[in-house]
Parts: structure tokens; C-alpha cells; sequence
């Protein structure tokens, strides 16, 4: 199996705070905050009617949501997805602030860079996390998922994606950690936002030049949905603390789409109705 967890690659020590009987968010150190703007909150949710199954009622540009037969996140079913044959060239300067926003539906931090893949250079526009996990692998879920979101001058997408697994020797993964000694508890509100500390990428940036990624085309995992998505998902697991989990957690709320089809087969939801009694 090739999927193993990384907890030496990327990991530093996670610094607990003294209060155990408060939320999540308090247990985490604080570090003192430049408040940001106020930001947008999308208009879809994960829940009820403008959750999943009500996207493309929201707006006619979602109609992939309910009818294209490429749709993300899957079940990475290692007999059907195969690894990519070479990994990213990734550069992501080391900056001494961005801005950290929460957009209702996830929490995003606004960065640039730039990733060559397959001959094609894509930009670097922000990463946002997922809790619980969108993709599976062999079935199996996990607690967090992270997303470096790319965009290529023809419009076209690649995702980066590298999915978290609790760690029980107190380490995160160490892009995290700048994340968690303040700026969290400053964006709890959607709609706001604040800048961080200095953030260093070599770490994430070895990872994923590095270990197995799992390669396919898929789509967005929120509205609109767009299409012919290239997504490299890491097959070796970032560490994330159990507190550190809750903090994301307690901010994020649940924030997965439901597994799609097979890429190829039938869209999910197109699917189900064409079942529904006449």
C-alpha cells in the first residue's frame, strides 16, 4: 500500500495552552493580530437545501454540480487511479504575512507562487482546508484535508491536495502551526479576516515534490463546479494534533462534498433522479 503517514517529513512540536475546559480555539496560543478586512461569504453551504444537493438551484452557472459526469471529490480507488509519473516543480516564496480569510464555507489563506506540471505553469492563488476530508482513499476517511488551488493562464485548474492524519506525538504539520497561534481564533467569524505572521512553505513544498501523488481529472468541490480539474492528491498523510484538529473543526464546521462517481460515469445526483418513481 502506498499510502503511509508522514509525521517526520513535515512536523514541528505544537505548544498546548493551559485552559482544558474552554472551546477548542482558546487552547490554542495566542499571538497578537493586524485585523483585516471584512470579506464576501459565499452563499452555498454544505447543509440542507443550499448544501450538496441544492447547488445548482442557487445559481444556473452551477449546473455542473448536478449533471457533469467529471465531479470531485472520489473514492481514490487505487486499482482505478493511478499515481502520477513525476511530481510538481513548486515554488512558494516564504512571506512575512498574508491575509487568512474566512468565507463561510472555509477558511482560505490568500498566497502566490507558481507550479509547473507536465510542461504547464499554473499560479499559486490560495489554500483552504476541509474538515472533515473530501477525498477518500480506498475507502477509508480522514479528519482534514488541505487544497493549493492553481489557475493557468488558458483558465484551466490543478489542485494540490494533501489529507491529514491525527497525530499522537503532539506534531503538526508545519505549515499549520503559523496558522494556529492566533490567526484562527481572529477569523472564528465569518466574513472576517486577518493577516498572519511570516509563513515558510519549504516544508509543504518538499512534500509534494516529493512523495506519491495520485493524478485525475476532476472538477471544483464547490460551486460552479467547473470541469477538467487536474488534481494531484497526496498518497502519504500530513500530521495534525487532536487539538489542532479541533481548532479547524470548531471554525470550519463540516465542510466536505459528498463522494462523486467514478470520473466518467453518471453524475450522482442525475442519477438518483432518473430513479425516482415516475
Amino acid at each position: 500500500m502506498l499510502v503511509a503517514t508522514a509525521l517526520a517529513v513535515l512536523s514541528i512540536p505544537f505548544v498546548e495552552g493551559s485552559c482544558i475546559h474552554e472551546s477548542p480555539l482558546t487552547n490554542l496560543r495566542r499571538s497578537p493580530q493586524i485585523a483585516g478586512r471584512d470579506v464576501p461569504v459565499n452563499n452555498f453551504s454544505y447543509i440542507g437545501v443550499t448544501g450538496p444537493l441544492g447547488w445548482t438551484g442557487l445559481s444556473t452557472a452551477n449546473v455542473n454540480c448536478s449533471t457533469a459526469n467529471v465531479q470531485s471529490p472520489i473514492n481514490i480507488d487505487q486499482s482505478i487511479i493511478s499515481l502520477s509519473t513525476s511530481n510538481p516543480q513548486i515554488n512558494i516564496p516564504n512571506v512575512g504575512s498574508a491575509e487568512f480569510e474566512n468565507l463561510g464555507t472555509t477558511v482560505e489563506v490568500v498566497i502566490n507562487g507558481t507550479t509547473t506540471f507536465e510542461g504547464k505553469t499554473y499560479s499559486l492563488k490560495q489554500y483552504h482546508f476541509h474538515t472533515p476530508a473530501e477525498h477518500l482513499i480506498d475507502a477509508q476517511f480522514y479528519p482534514m484535508e488541505a487544497h493549493f488551488v492553481h489557475t493557468a493562464l488558458d483558465g484551466t485548474y490543478l489542485v494540490l491536495a494533501a489529507l491529514f492524519e491525527l497525530s499522537l506525538n503532539g506534531t503538526n504539520a508545519k505549515f499549520l502551526d503559523p496558522l494556529l497561534s492566533g490567526p484562527l481564533q481572529a477569523i472564528e467569524k465569518p466574513g472576517s479576516s486577518a493577516y498572519t505572521g511570516p509563513l515558510d512553505f519549504s516544508d509543504i513544498t518538499k512534500f509534494f515534490t516529493t512523495v506519491p501523488l495520485f493524478k485525475y481529472t476532476g472538477s471544483l468541490t464547490t460551486p460552479p463546479c467547473t470541469v477538467g480539474v487536474t488534481w494531484l492528491v497526496a498518497g502519504t498523510f500530513l500530521p495534525v494534533t487532536p487539538q489542532a484538529f479541533l481548532g479547524f473543526k470548531s471554525v470550519l464546521k463540516f465542510n466536505a462534498r459528498y463522494v462523486q462517481n467514478t470520473p466518467g460515469q453518471q453524475n450522482l445526483i442525475e442519477l438518483a433522479a432518473s430513479q425516482l418513481p415516475k
